[in-house]
């Protein structure tokens, strides 16, 4: 099975992705709704919750994991990678590093902003992972060189409004407007705003309503499901060893640390239908 963990519900909006790109296989979706949020954590915190929640997955069957979370992604990812797994029994992947591949091919100034939770955006994960892509790139057969100038802003309000269900409420359209005026502020010449936390799809339509507003309207905007679905399955094209091992029944199982009623009532405002979820404690 393929696992999806997440620190909330934002991860939801990448297992929507993958689901449609990829609907043979069985998903196991694992919020820690309970310690949610994780942005505010500790990194050594946030790398023993992503831990225990790999290791409950990997005891439910799955062999590949897909840390859903920019936090975990950013925080804990690498160390479990190179210390707390066997890669011969279980893969562990991230969303960082699929996202800020194409970048490079999508910006035709180099001026890229990066809007994330406060975690994301203090691990300096995506710059870090923004400056490996800054010289040579092979992209379809092609070489391209790309100077990039990365700004990134925190944004703590956004979370909280979707996660409440007021993200189209005029207090969060205050804040969407703040948070894009003030990174735009910082780079006019930005054309190219990554949407660095799996929450933000549910405010994208009202975050490009704000660059235009701005007069940036040609400014593009990055979120992460397609991006990441796409790279799993190229991923499983290149590691035939992987796929065979994943289950082919369509089916997925949600589960929880928090209620379950509440976390399927929250669930459909991110898949836009309803589910079934279980409580679990590991």
């Amino acid at each position: 099975m393929i696992g999806i963990f997440d620190s909330g519900y934002g991860g939801l909006t990448i297992l929507k992705e993958i689901r449609e790109h990829l609907p043979e296989y069985d998903y196991i979706y694992l919020g820690d709704n309970a310690r949610a949020p994780y942005g505010t954590r500790s990194f050594e915190c946030i790398y023993h919750y992503t831990l225990d929640a790999v290791h409950y997955l990997q005891q439910q069957g799955c062999t590949l994991i897909i840390l859903a979370c920019n936090t975990a992604s950013a925080k804990a990812l690498r160390t479990i990678q190179q210390h707390d797994i066997d890669p011969e029994k279980v893969r562990v992947l991230g969303v960082i590093r699929p996202t800020v591949e194409v970048v490079p091919h999508l910006t035709r100034s180099g001026h890229v902003g990066v809007l994330a939770t406060p975690g994301t955006v203090a691990s300096e994960s995506y710059l870090i992972e923004l400056e490996k892509q800054d010289s040579l790139q092979r992209y379809q057969g092609a070489l391209q060189y790309k100077q990039l100038v990365v700004s990134q802003l925190a944004c703590p309000m956004w979370v909280p409004l979707i996660e409440a269900g007021e993200h189209e409420s005029e207090g969060a359209r205050y804040f969407i407007r703040k948070y894009v005026r003030e990174i735009i502020g910082r780079d006019p010449q930005i054309d190219t705003l990554l949407l660095g936390c799996t929450h933000y799809p549910l405010i994208q339509s009202a975050i490009e309503a704000e660059l235009a507003a701005a007069g940036h309207s040609t400014c593009k905007t990055i979120a992460q499901g397609e991006i990441v679905a796409q790279s799993l399955k190229d991923y499983l094209r290149r590691h035939p060893e992987i796929e065979q091992r994943l289950q082919k029944g369509g089916e997925c199982t949600y589960l929880t640390t928090d209620d379950s009623d509440k976390f399927a009532d929250s669930a459909t405002l991110f898949l836009g239908s309803p589910v079934g979820a279980k409580h679990v404690e590991y």
